[in-house]
Formats: structure tokens, C-alpha cells, sequence
């Protein structure tokens, strides 16, 4: 090969690299720009698939109403009263008796609260008759005025003892006889925290299918839940095994007492 002919080679040469390398810059160029363009399906997917995710986790803020009002003010009252109930249940950590006591005084509280609504029409009633009897009564006495004239020889020891009175523990009259005292005086002072939203909320209703409903789910839901917090305070949880821990345990053996050894060897 002569000197002319080499240099046809190499220029031909140069000529195939330079093909090659435009063809692999376009091909580059159209690989990137199918990059950004897949880049760009999966951003506008991942962006949608978020969006639905937060909308589906999101709080319902303005949750459908129930047909019955009596239910709807319900649910709202349980939202207040029962995270203050199962903070002061699970307190209760000594004794299950301190619980079921618990349990019991509160239940025992709500219904005694809310009597059903012609119960309350007909002593409200009663209570307006004899209002008008005693304000009748005392007029009467009023006018006497006997008490005017009354001297009181007393010494002030003595006055000071007549008028000292036992105060009864508040608790004692909320207490059930006979149930456990912890758990009367933890659910006493729980009951406080919620007798006011109770009665509030069922004194909204006039209804009487819906304060008979209020009544008695709201009755049913306490069980319920103290049902739930109780399942939630189990400690009975039995640990899990397997197969080579059993047979690792079982070929241990039981280590003697270093005290009998030393004697034995003495002796």
C-alpha cells in the first residue's frame, strides 16, 4: 500500500468514526429527551396518586347527618366524654375490682342523670305545684313573725357545737354500696369532668324518640367502650416461640447450688 492509498484509508476512516459519533449524539439526544418525557408521565402520575391519597385521608369535616337527631348529638357528646373517661379508666391499673367499680358508678351516674323525658315533664310539674305551695306557706309564717321573738340562751361553745355540722363525703352519696372505693372516687370525680355535657346535650333534645334514643345508645356505647378499654389493658399476652427455642430450652441444665457443691467437697 503506497503512501496516496494509506491516506485515502485513514480519511475514510475518519469519515465512519464521525458518522458514528453523530449517530450516537442523536441517539443520546433522543434517549434524554424520552427520559424527560417518561420523567414527566411519572411526576403527573405520582402528583395524582398523592392528591388521591390525601383526599381519602383527609377528615371528613362536614360528615353526612344520621336521620335521627337524637344519634347526631349523640355522636357529638361521645367525642368529648369518652377520651376523658378512658384516661381515668385505665388509671385503674391495681385491681380489676377498681374497674368494674368504675364501670359501674359511672353507668350508674348517666342513668341516674337522665330519667326519661316524662319522668322529668311530670316532676317539673309537681316541683311548679309545690313551689307555689311553700311560697304560699311562707307567706303565711312570714306574717306571724314568731321567730323574731325567739332568745337564744345558748352559750357560744354551745352554738358554736349545735351549728357544727358533719359535712357527708359528696362521694359516699354517689358511691353504690359495696363496690370498690378507688374506683368510686376515681369515676366521682370523671363523672364531674362530664355530668354538664351530658345534660346539656340531652336537654337539646325535646323529641321523645330522639331522647329515648339518646338514652339508650348512649347507655349502650358506655358498655361498649369500657368493654374496648378493658381489652386494651390485658396483660395475659402469651409470649411467641418456635420449635429450637423449645429444644434449646429443654436441653439446658439446671445449674446447682454453689453452696452444696463447696460443702460436699469439705466433707
Amino acid at each position: 500500500m503506497n503512501a496516496k492509498q494509506e491516506e485515502i484509508l485513514r480519511e475514510n476512516i475518519r469519515q465512519l468514526i464521525d458518522v458514528v459519533k453523530q449517530k450516537r449524539t442523536i441517539n443520546e439526544q433522543n434517549l434524554m429527551l424520552e427520559e424527560d418525557r417518561l420523567r414527566n408521565i411519572v411526576r403527573i402520575l405520582i402528583e395524582t396518586e398523592l392528591k388521591n391519597i390525601t383526599e381519602s385521608t383527609t377528615p371528613d369535616n362536614d360528615p353526612t347527618p344520621n336521620k335521627s337527631t337524637g344519634i347526631n348529638v349523640l355522636e357529638d357528646l361521645l367525642k368529648k366524654i369518652i377520651p376523658v373517661l378512658e384516661t381515668d379508666y385505665k388509671l385503674l391499673t391495681t385491681d380489676e375490682t377498681q374497674r368494674e367499680s368504675f364501670r359501674g358508678h359511672i353507668i350508674n351516674a348517666v342513668i341516674d342523670a337522665l330519667t326519661p323525658a316524662e319522668v322529668n315533664n311530670e316532676a317539673g310539674e309537681e316541683e311548679a305545684a309545690a313551689d307555689d305551695l311553700e311560697e304560699e306557706i311562707d307567706v303565711q309564717i312570714g306574717d306571724e313573725a314568731e321567730d323574731d321573738k325567739f332568745i337564744d340562751i345558748r352559750t357560744d361553745a354551745e352554738r358554736a357545737d349545735d351549728d357544727e355540722e358533719v359535712e357527708e363525703d359528696p362521694r359516699d352519696e354517689f358511691g353504690v354500696e359495696g363496690a370498690d372505693e378507688t374506683g368510686r372516687n376515681v369515676a366521682y370525680n370523671a363523672f364531674k369532668k362530664i355530668q354538664t355535657s351530658v345534660i346539656d346535650a340531652y336537654e337539646l333534645l325535646s323529641n321523645t324518640e330522639d331522647q329515648e334514643l339518646f338514652y339508650d345508645y348512649l347507655i349502650a356505647n358506655l358498655k361498649l367502650y369500657f368493654d374496648k378499654f378493658e381489652s386494651e389493658l390485658a396483660t395475659n399476652v402469651e409470649e411467641p416461640t418456635n420449635q429450637a427455642y423449645d429444644d434449646a430450652k429443654a436441653e439446658e441444665e439446671p445449674m446447682g447450688d454453689p453452696g452444696e457443691e463447696e460443702i460436699e467437697l469439705e466433707l
